[in-house]
């Protein structure tokens, strides 16, 4: 049976709380409990799980396209409690969209013989979406649960969906 990996992209305080930096509304907080329930499935078959983990320098320069947030060491940085990381769990964190741009995660990964990955989190437009292409161009087979991704924006988010299942060949589930 082939092993499967659950990427939790950027469930941290500054996108889920409300008073968070870059708050994306209530529609974060509803995908909390679909997520949970990933993680309960896919620790009890043993799968990994890897959390994805936005993670700037005080002064990135993608401030210059989106305001200050999950700054290195901050409350904001932090994973929302409800989805706290188990201690086998994988901490992968990065500056820009992709959970693959010069990080460690496509070698954990390997290591781990994953080849097929499924992603939950937010914002399903930027992240996930940038996330899931490097995925797919590096060969892994990418399941999106649609329930368990959000945006600050329905059309966006609808696009994005659309766009991975059409053009990626991602699978909507």
């Amino acid at each position: 049976m082939t092993k499967k990996a659950l990427l939790v992209i950027d469930m941290l305080n500054d996108f889920i709380r409300e008073k968070g930096k870059l708050y994306i509304g209530k529609r974060g907080e509803e995908i909390i409990l679909p997520i949970q329930r990933e993680l309960i499935s896919f620790r009890e078959k043993d799968n990994p799980i890897f959390y994805i983990c936005d993670c700037h320098r005080f002064d990135d320069k993608e401030f210059k396209l989106f305001p200050s947030h999950c700054v290195s060491g901050t409350k904001g940085a932090e994973i929302i409690e409800e989805l706290k990381p188990a201690h086998n769990d994988f901490i992968i964190h990065k500056r820009r969209y992709s959970g693959f741009f010069q990080t460690d995660l496509d070698i954990s990964l390997r290591e781990k013989g994953i080849s097929e990955i499924e992603l939950v989190g937010v914002c399903t437009n930027i992240c996930v979406l940038y996330t899931a292409a490097s995925a797919r161009m590096l060969d892994y087979k990418v399941t999106v649960l649609k329930d368990a991704v959000a945006s600050f924006d329905d059309d966006a988010h609808n696009f994005a969906l659309q766009q991975m299942k059409d053009i990626l060949g991602v699978k909507i589930r």
